[in-house]
């Protein structure tokens, strides 16, 4: 596939310079899904999304920052899907019962697992990657924290407080069922998983009140 036409001089319209930048896009995240960062060069990127190592470079000044706008792509899908999921639950209970459900969809997709393990596997050599990838799990606990603070229940909890509690729903809901998604044990059916995000909405509230209760 030829790069879109200049327009204006030899420049790319907006519309075609979106286009070029979402194929490279493409084809990067499929390239560092299949082969890992390490294995994954610019020429190659440059090669398979048919655009000059020129235009590549003026997108991108290197891998890591290529790598970082395939992160920052995927994180806005995974918003997207995980807005979606949430409606306006008139309990905490019922909220976090919706964020869990999103939680899960989105960390348990083919795409997020995939990052994942590359992530995990190259994370030693290139930190970079960790430090990208970082930014979803930001997203998430800022969410929780803004649903925190504005419930009845745990709404007096100082910010500290806050964060950490936020911090540790997210890992109650992801962390067994991304593992065994992952292969190390054996994976939840749905009706599994709808069972463990309703378990650990109760375990993460019970323990939060009392969280509470030594807050004070």
């Amino acid at each position: 596939m030829p790069e879109a036409p200049a327009r204006h001089g030899g420049r790319p319209s907006r519309s075609e310079s979106e286009k070029i930048e979402g194929r490279i896009l493409e084809i990067a995240t499929a390239l560092f899904f299949r082969h890992g960062f390490a294995a994954t060069s610019m020429e190659q990127v440059a090669a398979a999304a048919h655009v000059s190592k020129r235009t590549l470079y003026a997108r991108f000044h290197d891998k890591a920052a290529l790598f970082r706008g395939v992160v920052d792509c995927r994180i806005g899908l995974w918003r997207a899907a995980f807005a979606a999921r949430i409606g306006r639950s008139q309990t905490l209970a019922a909220s976090l019962k919706e964020a869990a459900e999103g939680i899960l969809q989105v960390a348990l997709a083919p795409d997020a697992l995939a990052l994942h393990r590359m992530v995990i596997a190259e994370a030693e050599r290139f930190p970079e990657l960790a430090h990208a990838l970082s930014a979803a799990g930001g997203y998430g606990i800022e969410w929780l924290v803004d649903l925190l603070r504005r419930s009845p229940e745990l709404g007096t909890l100082p910010p500290d407080a806050l964060a950490f509690a936020a911090e540790q729903f997210l890992m109650l809901v992801v962390s067994a069922p991304r593992r065994r998604a992952l292969g190390l044990g054996r994976p939840f059916d749905e009706a599994g998983l709808a069972a463990w995000a309703e378990q650990s909405v109760s375990l993460f509230l019970d323990g939060a009140q009392r969280l509470g209760v030594a807050s004070k």
